[in-house]
Order: C-alpha cells, then structure tokens, then sequence
C-alpha cells in the first residue's frame, strides 16, 4: 500500500528505513510520549525497526521533499474486544517536523483508507500529558470516548490515558461537509 499526501508518501515500513528510523526513536521524549524509551543505539534502533517490519503493521511516514522517513504510523487490531472491524492508530513523528501539520495530514489520509476498506471504528489514545497527540487526534475527526489507563511494559510504568473513537458513520458525515481541509 502507498498512500500519497500532499506533503508525504505513507507505506509499509522497511529494514533499509534504519538510519532515518534512528534518527527519530534516538530523541529524548519522543518514544517516551508514545510509551517505550527512546533508543540509546543504532542496534537497539535495528532491532525494533525490524520487529516492525515483520509484524507488517507500521506504515513509514517519508517526506515528500527528501524522501526522508520522519516517522511511522502503527494500524493495530483491536485490543479490547477483538473485532474485525476496528482499528487502533498510533503515531510518532520526529521532533525536526512538530507543529507543521504533516502528522495530522497523514493520519487523515490513514483514516481515509481504513474507512474504505470496511473498518467501521477506529480508535487513538494518548496519554494526558501529552498535550500534542491530543490536538492531533482531535484535529483528525476522533470523538472523546473516555479516560483510561495504559501500562507500557518498555517504560514499566501505568499512564493515564485519553481514549477517542471515530465511526465510519461519522467520517461519511465529515466528508459530506467537506472534511479533510487543513
């Protein structure tokens, strides 16, 4: 799957990724907003790189400009009740390219594509302090749900959680609206 935006290409994430993977899960705080420790080393940086190439559910996000891949988005099955129809989004994107829109539009372009191919609920969550996924989550269409917890096995510890949803009924709505500008 390729999935063009006007600023990034999205596709599955691969081994050859490593050195521009690294030089975004190397950043103090940008792992750790998303619940696992940045990596201290290229080699610890190679082998989740790789364990995310064989789970086949990480898209890297690459910037249209340089080809540079600036960050991943993650479709995981859903956790709670293991239905078909329902997908949980993560994300990370290197700090060089905060605050510009480039996430927010990749994930709309994400959920664009998920709604298209039958998925009827997708889910985000972000723990609460994390004032800048929240804005994104919310800048994407998703509705509160509810607060909740997270433990992260990486880190060791539990976080408290905002957990959004967004329907497929709603996005057909958004859309009719002329959803999607930025």
């Amino acid at each position: 799957m390729i999935i063009e935006t006007k600023r990034t290409i999205i596709s599955s994430i691969k081994n050859s990724d490593l050195a521009d993977f690294y030089d975004y899960s190397h950043q103090d705080g940008v792992g750790e907003s998303a619940g696992w420790r940045h990596h201290q080393n290229i080699e610890e940086a190679r082998k989740v790189l790789a364990a995310m190439v064989t789970s086949g559910r990480v898209l890297a996000i690459k910037h249209i400009v340089d080809n540079k891949m600036i960050g991943h988005i993650s479709i995981n099955n859903d956790s709670e009740n293991n239905r078909s129809d329902t997908k949980e989004l993560g994300f990370v994107l290197n700090r060089d390219y905060h605050n510009q829109g480039i996430m927010t539009e990749a994930v709309i372009a994400v959920i664009d594509y998920l709604f298209t191919i039958d998925i009827q609920y997708i889910y985000a969550c972000c723990f609460q302090d994390n004032t800048a996924s929240k804005k994104v989550i919310e800048k994407c269409g998703f509705s509160f749900d509810r607060e909740g917890t997270y433990y992260s096995y990486p880190v060791g510890a539990e976080f408290p959680s905002y957990e959004y949803v967004y329907t497929k009924t709603d996005w057909l709505m958004n859309k009719q609206n002329d959803y999607g500008k930025l």
